[in-house]
């Protein structure tokens, strides 16, 4: 295993050693602004060899001495050609057009971008994209996205669920800042941890994901970036209420310490408690809360010697309580005077980014990743106890370097990850520790705009799950202009928490059952996934306006799958997967820009998500087999004064689900085989004022659609039929929200 390790880290070290040149490229304007061009092509004359400039307008280019004509090309600018005679900085401004008469070239910046050139699948949504729903914390960040699904988990809790490619989010590796951070204990309330005005940009990548990141990835991957302190603004402020009377501020605080250091303090608070009972069934259909949440953030910038670090220290304290109306946890804490539930989250997290850039060598780089976190939560649901400590340490080593030139890159390094967990289940005391170290190799080929391929694969010792090799491939294929054809495989491993992962059923009356004992995981055994897509990204022009069409089919085949069984309407049982399980996802998404500033974007989906129960093989509960999804965004031209109006709505269709059985409920606690349709419309209208101020007005589920008695049995909320987790649509009615944002600059303008 060491031999393995040590080949998978030095080998590109051993084989790269070439002379390279970097620099950046920008827009060349009569206001002496600095406006790097993301996206430019930079490559040698007569060959192939090149690359693309990044968003800030850098590359870095393999150099060799028979290379002596650079060529820099971007849409709507003139082309250049400059000698090269040193491995000096390269700083270079491009002309635009000469002919503005005959052709008017502008830009403007995608809420949601695709990339025509990356192997991988991956969906890019910026802030501007973030800032188009109240998008209060990352689990509501996603209601103007149709590739993540959004709905409640369950009836009293309030808790929103994510799902990709038709599977739920712990099949999904969720990563703060390329750091795993959703997981474990944080895995059903985590998303809620992370306030939306924290977030800078989220990358969300279909099918397997890279093997840099881990092994557990089987669905694909979420990554949210965060504001960073240097760019951020001086002071930001956004101040939200709702008509169910729930508050939140968020507040940044970012100032420069010296050349190299900046910080930032955010905070972010919120509460909701009042009692709200719309459908008259004696529960409250959203939680009380309160939650106090602060992050310290520390960066250091040395771009001459090649140094960029983070350092980042996170704690949180969030309470919710739930349950009947008048409940009194004080004196029916786990009594049958009412049905009542109770969450207190703490949590401290520390991390660390180091990366180092060879100025004399920019094409090599180093970074180092640690994580630490402690997570504990008290909890209890009527009569049901949980509670869990997690303690987590990750860290991870990544060196990126090239063969021979800059079309072949690879990244290598070694990761190490240790968790360990206390949980209590009402009398029952489970625990476990579990570690990994592994190692690391991923090959990219680039050849420009007509193909891409990376290949990477990992091989890992777990004290659980044993030794083992997970390989991931992508690869896209450009035929003709502003296409690009993806396939990708991969293959994941990943222990479950079947308890912290699946907290809904605690607020049942079912009983638990595990009825596999020979695994190292509870009685369980690893699940084990393999995940294979395909698509297809058109761009064109319709009416002499831009549009892009995708298609995307994805298949998750489980070789091995911890069965988590509802079809028992009085227990809910865990067990290894006997037989097939599968899910297939088909989406197709039209992108258009029919008038200036106005932007439709249109999808369908289709999914089959089917499991071998022990009761035959069925299609896994509420999981609609159809979904339409439409956005609509416009805004007005920005007047000198800064004055604008920004419209978005966004309408969501979901086709039938299968309810789990109910069939040997007494009939007044029967469910129908299936659920109704339902649709959704939310809306939002911001006026920004000034560079300085804005205001928004939206609503939520504005056509007031609500499900009808969510919870199941709730005159006898201590009877074995209580349940609240047949959930598929709204619980409460429309919501209308207010705001406010307020900064001051960047400390740098």
């Amino acid at each position: 295993m060491k031999k393995i390790l040590y080949i998978l880290i030095m080998f590109p070290i051993i084989i790269t050693s070439q002379n390279s040149i970097s620099g950046v490229i920008m827009e060349a304007n009569d206001k002496n602004e600095t406006i790097p061009l993301a996206g430019a092509n930079v490559y040698w004359l007569n060959t192939s060899i090149g690359t693309v400039t990044d968003i800030d307008g850098k590359f870095a280019l393999e150099n060799s001495k028979e290379y002596t004509k650079l060529i820099i090309s971007y849409v709507g600018f003139k082309t250049d050609t400059i000698t090269v005679s040193n491995l000096k900085q390269i700083r270079h401004w491009l002309q635009p057009t000469d002919n503005l008469d005959a052709i008017t070239v502008t830009s403007r910046k995608q809420a949601t971008a695709k990339s025509y050139l990356k192997a991988q699948n991956v969906i890019t949504v910026s802030s501007d994209e973030l800032l188009k729903a109240a998008c209060c914390n990352l689990s509501e960040s996603f209601e103007t996205n149709p590739s993540i699904d959004v709905n409640f988990a369950d009836a009293v809790t309030g808790t929103r669920q994510i799902k990709m490619l038709g599977l739920t989010s712990p099949y999904i590796l969720i990563a703060t800042e390329n750091i795993p951070s959703i997981r474990g204990a944080s895995q059903a309330f985590g998303l809620s941890f992370i306030p939306g005005t924290w977030v800078e940009s989220i990358q969300i990548t279909k099918g397997a994901g890279s093997v840099v990141n881990g092994f557990e990835s089987i669905a694909g991957q979420i990554n949210a970036e965060l504001v960073k302190p240097t760019t951020d603004d001086r002071l930001f402020v956004n101040l939200y209420g709702a008509s169910s009377e729930r508050m939140e501020l968020n507040t940044h605080l970012n100032a420069k310490v010296s050349d190299k250091w900046d910080t930032g303090l955010y905070l972010h608070g919120s509460k909701q408690q009042e009692e709200h009972d719309v459908n008259n069934d004696g529960f409250m259909d959203m939680p009380k809360y309160h939650q106090i949440n602060i992050m310290n953030r520390w960066q250091y910038t040395n771009l001459e010697k090649g140094f960029v670090s983070f350092i980042n220290l996170k704690v949180l304290n969030d309470e919710k309580q739930m349950g009947q109306l008048g409940f009194n946890p004080d004196t029916d804490k786990l009594t049958t005077n009412a049905w009542g539930s109770e969450i207190d989250t703490k949590r401290y997290e520390i991390s660390t980014k180091l990366g180092y850039v060879n100025p004399e060598v920019p094409w090599q780089s180093l970074g180092v990743q640690t994580a630490f976190s402690s997570h504990k939560q008290e909890s209890y649901f009527g009569l049901n106890t949980y509670d869990i400590t997690h303690n987590s340490l990750y860290a991870n080593a990544i060196y990126n370097s090239i063969i021979s030139d800059s079309r072949h890159k690879v990244k290598t390094g070694v990761s190490y990850t240790y968790d360990h967990y206390d949980e209590l289940v009402n009398t029952n005391i489970y625990e476990r520790t579990e570690t990994s170290v592994g190692g690391f190799f991923e090959y990219s080929h680039d050849n420009l705009e007509l193909f891409n391929l990376t290949a990477g694969i990992r091989i890992d010792y777990h004290n659980l799950l044993g030794t083992f090799i997970t390989p991931r491939v992508h690869a896209r294929y450009s035929p003709w202009s502003k296409s690009a054809f993806r396939a990708s495989f991969g293959r994941g491993k990943r222990s479950a928490n079947i308890f912290a992962e699946n907290q809904k059923l605690f607020a049942t009356s079912r009983n638990i059952v595990i009825d596999d004992v020979d695994g190292n995981i509870y009685g369980l055994d690893p699940e084990i996934a393999w995940n294979y897509g395909v698509s297809y990204l058109q761009g064109f022009n319709l009416f002499g306006r831009k549009a892009d069409i995708t298609f995307d089919y994805y298949k998750t085949d489980f070789k091995n799958q911890v069965v988590v069984d509802y079809e028992n309407p009085l227990e809910v049982s865990f067990y290894n997967l006997e037989g097939e399980s599968y899910a297939n996802s088909f989406q197709t998404e039209v992108n258009y820009n029919p008038v200036e500033r106005l932007d439709l974007r249109l999808a369908y989906k289709f999914y089959e998500v089917k499991t071998q129960y022990n009761t035959g093989k069925l299609y896994k509960p509420l999981v609609p087999k159809h979904r339409f999804f439409a956005n609509a965004g416009y805004k007005t031209n920005k007047k000198e004064n800064g004055l604008q109006w920004k419209f978005d709505a966004t309408f969501n269709w979901l086709g039938e689900q299968r309810f789990s059985s109910t069939a040997s409920n007494p009939i007044q606690y029967q469910l129908p085989e299936n659920t109704p349709t339902i649709s959704t419309l939310n809306a939002q209208v911001t006026t920004v004022f000034s560079s300085k101020f804005e205001v928004y007005l939206g609503g939520q589920n504005i056509t007031n659609v609500r499900q009808d008695n969510p919870i199941l049995g709730t005159n006898e909320p201590f009877g074995v039929n209580f349940d609240t987790t047949f959930v598929f649509g709204p619980v409460f009615g429309s919501m209308y929200y207010a705001g406010i944002r307020f900064k001051i600059n960047n400390k740098q303008n």
